[in-house]
């Protein structure tokens, strides 16, 4: 029986099968003696998206109290939900992501806190996933950008929207129309302004 530490494009903690790309963390949201989730889903501001493989480390899912170990089918689902890359395991890619920022804002790179206090406010309303309008057209939303459309969600690449599966993504399709993006809006202005996420290998060849 899979863990419940799969994180959707909304960001609601699921169990699935579904490992992806990246771990990440919210903090100790967990009980480590049953390695169930506690009832908060967040125990700190600085969501993070970390490599699954780092120097040769290992830990136990769920098995301590230093963090709740979250998994995310890849970097643009990790960005949809509200996370960011890790200044520790991820330097180059956070330093990117920071610089991106900070040119799309027009503004000095902002510390890690500071982006984590802006992201805060942008991905929750109360304790539900923020959904955010879309003020123009599809068309001129950044590739790894995520908007929801029917109760589904899909990430933006090269004209087509993949939609999130339990497997993976499905086959690409057009989209002419959604009802909200979920990527925070300063990610959104971040992968306009440059960034490239990293995305899962079925976004190439539809469901694994």
């Amino acid at each position: 029986m899979p863990l419940q530490n799969r994180v959707t494009p909304f960001g609601e903690i699921v169990a699935l099968p579904q490992r992806g790309l990246f771990t990440g963390n919210r903090g100790i949201i967990h009980d480590p003696a049953t390695k169930t989730l506690l009832s908060k889903r967040w125990a700190s501001r600085a969501w993070l998206v970390c490599l699954c493989d780092f120097q040769g480390r290992r830990r136990e899912v769920m098995g301590g109290r230093s963090w709740t170990e979250l998994f995310f089918l890849d970097e643009a689902v990790a960005l949809a939900a509200g996370h960011r890359p890790c200044f520790f395991c991820r330097r180059e890619a956070a330093q990117r992501f920071q610089a991106c920022w900070a040119s799309a804002k027009d503004e000095p790179p902002p510390a890690a806190g500071a982006m984590d206090a802006v992201l805060h406010g942008e991905r929750l309303e109360r304790r539900s996933k923020r959904l955010h309008p879309i003020a123009g057209p599809l068309a001129a939303l950044p590739d790894g950008a995520v908007v929801a459309a029917g109760g589904h969600a899909f990430t933006l690449r090269a004209g087509l929207a993949h939609r999130w599966t339990a497997e993976g993504y499905a086959l690409p399709q057009r989209l002419d129309s959604a009802d909200a993006v979920l990527t925070p809006p300063s990610t959104v202005m971040a992968l306009s302004a440059g960034y490239r996420p990293v995305f899962h290998p079925s976004i190439e060849r539809g469901p694994v």
